[in-house]
């Protein structure tokens, strides 16, 4: 079974995102803040990481730059989420390694696919 880590200091995001991709076959784990988020992936090694980038402790960012240096934990395909649209914000993304970008509100259909295509293979 695929494991999916949801980080993100809003609980109600977090629920919305859990209900959204719990709809298909996953194991999901969540995490409040950066560090947990850091930590969790490094005991999980999940396949995807949802992240948002505004968190208490460290920044999404700051997460994905971690992750993405670490050669176990390099190849966790990570989705931001965030409320910021700047192009700046999806550049430094880019930069720390993200796959991709989704700002909120984002579409839950549009993330289950993505969720979907990236992990079962699924257009």
């Amino acid at each position: 079974m695929k494991k999916i880590l949801v980080a993100d200091d809003e609980e109600y995001i977090r629920e919305l995102v859990c209900t959204t991709i719990g709809l298909g076959s996953y194991e999901i784990f969540k995490a409040e803040n950066g560090r947990e988020a850091l930590e969790k992936a490094r005991e999980i090694k999940p396949d995807m990481l949802l992240l948002d980038v505004r968190m208490p402790e460290m920044t999404g960012f700051e997460v994905c730059k971690a992750l993405k240096d670490d050669p176990e934990t390099r190849n966790i395909y990570i989705i931001i989420l965030s409320a910021f649209d700047l192009d700046e914000d999806k550049e430094k993304g880019k930069e720390v390694g993200a796959n991709d970008y989704f700002v909120k509100p984002f579409s839950p259909i549009a993330l289950l696919d993505k969720v979907s295509e990236i992990l079962d293979g699924h257009k």
